[in-house]
């Protein structure tokens, strides 16, 4: 079957709609995260990050530099739907978005995991190789085919994404409590048509439900040609009722919407870049897999796969501890809220100081730390150091209490542990009451 795919050979139009879709929606979501002001009150206006365990290297570069890097970033995703410079515009993108997703992780979100990684695989994908200002500026030779496995990459990272996202959605709460999902269509009342409906008691099990199976079962019915159309007509549907019910999900159903295409019929694909203008080079040239890809899209693909089984690693109950819960495709599963209390205290005297959080965060952040233990943690750690002029030394306490999906607020941390004296790290966090 590998030889196969590497010996077979498909037609480009794919990639190349691929690379026009992804670069044109970011291009859109960057000038949007830009008008919004998001970088200066995400990157600039915080004065303090948190950072990602082993980047802790990673900081911003205040408001002139991260102004600059998102122009960089525009210019980028403008490149790689013109197909301009388009290895280098990739490399770059990737770059600078994994960068400002570094900073902090209070901004972590399914769908930048996603560009981040479909940014990786347009750095190495020919997708430029046709219907592209390189090509007519013959900076690359123009081709009609590549190697199957290529268009395989892009539709097998779409797949993961599904099917994971759909056997999270296996547990209690979400098929037999319909929650999140119960708690989100009651706050849609005001919807028109659709609100009335979704207050009716079934409604949440009915998309709960059809939510799961969607997930679990789409990509084995978008990648056979006889069904990819009516999968992705499917989709389409499904991700846009998404987007309307739930806008705080932000651009994760459009950039499903868009890099889906991938599915269709090479055919049906060629025909619109040929409306388009694009014109069939009269002798192509022909894309081999190199020696460095075979290795290398193995691996890849692997860490995708046990990636979002790392969870398993860990006792105790997922949603609260959150051990293995990020970069696993786990969308929309939580409604969680909490609140955290931090207590500093001096060992030599025993007097203890309250923290005011906001003193210290925004209150996206507040918000954030509140519910995640390592959060908790790492902000437990710049307590005592911005403090240590007042109490050397200090031991730092935490009383929280959480609630997920509307199961009521309960202890979330052992308040008897001196959270300074703990190192984050990957291995079980014990001071978490998760069982």
């Amino acid at each position: 079957m590998v030889r196969a795919l590497l010996r077979g050979r498909s037609g480009i139009a794919p990639l190349v709609v691929f690379r026009i879709a992804f670069g044109t929606l970011m291009t859109a979501g960057l000038v949007r995260f830009w008008a919004k002001g998001w970088i200066e009150a995400l990157y600039v206006k915080p004065a303090f990050f948190f950072s990602y365990y082993g980047f802790d290297w990673v900081k911003p570069l205040g408001s002139a530099g991260m102004h600059a890097v998102f122009a960089v970033l525009i210019a980028c995703t403008v490149c790689i739907a013109a197909g301009l410079f388009h290895r280098v515009a990739a490399i770059g993108f990737f770059t600078l978005f994994t960068y400002v997703e570094l900073i902090d992780r209070t901004n972590y979100l399914n769908h930048y995991y996603f560009i981040s990684l479909a940014a990786l695989l347009l750095c190495v994908l020919p997708a430029h190789r046709a219907f592209s200002l390189d090509v007519r500026l013959r900076r690359v030779r123009p081709a009609e085919q590549v190697p199957t496995v290529l268009v395989r990459t892009v539709q097998l990272q779409l797949a993961l994404v599904y099917f994971f996202a759909g056997i999270a959605k296996i547990n209690a709460d979400w098929l037999l409590e319909a929650q999140p999902l119960r708690t989100w269509l009651h706050a849609r009342a005001d919807l028109p048509l659709l609100g009335p409906w979704l207050q009716a008691p079934w409604a949440a099990y009915l998309f709960s439900w059809c939510g799961m199976l969607f997930d679990t079962t789409i990509a084995f019915f978008l990648f056979p040609r006889r069904t990819a159309a009516m999968a992705y007509a499917t989709a389409f549907v499904f991700h846009a009722l998404t987007a309307v019910l739930f806008p705080g999900i932000g651009m994760f159903p459009f950039i499903m919407m868009a890099c889906a295409v991938v599915f269709l019929p090479e055919a049906w694909l060629r025909r619109v870049l040929l409306r388009l203008g694009w014109k069939p080079a009269s002798a192509p040239a022909e894309v081999r897999v190199g020696p460095a890809l075979r290795v290398l899209l193995p691996a890849y693909f692997a860490v995708q796969v046990l990636l979002p089984m790392r969870y398993l690693l860990y006792p105790g109950r997922l949603f609260y501890n959150e051990e293995g819960y990020r970069f696993s495709w786990r969308v929309m599963l939580m409604e969680k809220a909490g609140t955290v209390f931090f207590t500093l205290r001096d060992p030599a005297t025993g007097q203890r100081f309250g923290v005011t959080n906001s003193d210290y965060l925004t209150r996206q952040q507040e918000q954030q730390m509140s519910t995640q233990p390592d959060m908790i943690l790492q902000f437990a750690h710049h307590l005592k150091a911005v403090n240590a002029w007042r109490v050397p030394d200090a031991e730092v306490y935490a009383e929280a209490y959480v609630g997920v999906n509307g199961h009521g607020s309960r202890l979330f941390i052992d308040p008897q542990v001196d959270l300074a004296r703990q190192r984050d790290g990957l291995g079980e966090k014990t001071w978490v009451y998760d069982r």
